[in-house]
């Protein structure tokens, strides 16, 4: 794997001569972010050297290097997610090519639904915490190079860049809540017992992706940031038959806000 990880990086450096400090990966119907990119490269997943391809409605499947704000960025418009079929290891492979192009920041953005009966359809959450019921990438022979076989996750969410955000947040007038992320295989939407469920055990949100990369990421020391718009609710008598195009949409909907605090957040890393 990691000889993998070392090629795929190799041919990108190769292709862009590119040396990004920060990584970003857009999640459902977020994809709006790249207009605000300075594109010098785009490289799509079937070109790259081991790279998965996505396969799910809202991801486009480029690997994009530019400038947000002057800072030199590599983003992943599309990911990857473990219900498509994927070994663990290949959802959170671009991760580990990111680090070896030079990342030290990771951000993510993705699209959840809301368990905490005080939220609403539309709000951005800042995730501090999460609860991980998916199947863990650091499973199986641990590679040194990588980071540490038990690597520490008291603080899996960089608090600088959470910091950071709250007072973005305050000077734009954007409301924001703040919680834990509950993460979890899919591909179905979650029963009104598994909401329930997610909301005993400490969730605030529940999605289908994010928390294998922040594993991978935090075993290799990258800073991470992530961020849920809720597109959904899970909360008693809120509980709607949900498509994946609501999500979307929501999602669609709520992105310039999200665009606005991310590229700020960007610009004073």
């Amino acid at each position: 794997m990691l000889n993998n990880i070392k090629e795929t990086a190799n041919f990108l450096k190769e292709q862009t001569n590119y040396n990004p400090k920060i990584g970003i990966i857009l999640g459902t119907g977020l994809g709006g972010l790249v207009n605000e990119i300075d594109i010098k490269f785009s490289i799509p997943y079937d070109k790259i050297p081991n790279f998965p391809i996505s396969t799910v409605e809202g991801h486009s499947g480029k690997l994009i290097f530019g400038l947000i704000k002057g800072k030199e960025v590599v983003v992943m418009q599309g990911r990857f997610h473990f219900y498509e079929g994927y070994d663990i290891n290949k959802v959170v492979f671009p991760v580990r090519v990111m680090k070896y192009l030079g990342i030290e920041n990771l951000i993510i953005s993705n699209a959840s639904g809301g368990v905490n009966p005080s939220f609403k359809i539309g709000d951005l959450m800042l995730i501090n915490d999460h609860i991980n019921l998916i199947p863990n990438p650091l499973i199986g022979k641990n590679i040194d190079e990588l980071g540490t076989r038990f690597p520490d996750m008291s603080q899996p969410y960089c608090p600088k860049m959470l910091s950071l955000a709250k007072d973005i947040a305050i000077e734009n007038n954007i409301k924001i809540q703040e919680g834990i992320y509950v993460g979890v295989t899919g591909p179905t939407l979650e029963t009104p017992a598994e909401y329930n469920y997610f909301r005993i055990i400490g969730g605030d949100t529940v999605g289908m992706s994010t928390v294998p990369e922040v594993i991978a990421a935090r075993h290799m020391k990258l800073n991470c940031f992530a961020i849920s718009v809720i597109t959904d609710l899970g909360v008693p008598g809120k509980i709607q038959v949900v498509t994946h195009e609501d999500v979307q949409n929501v999602a669609e909907k709520t992105e310039p806000i999200l665009t606005k605090l991310i590229t700020e957040l960007i610009s004073k890393i």
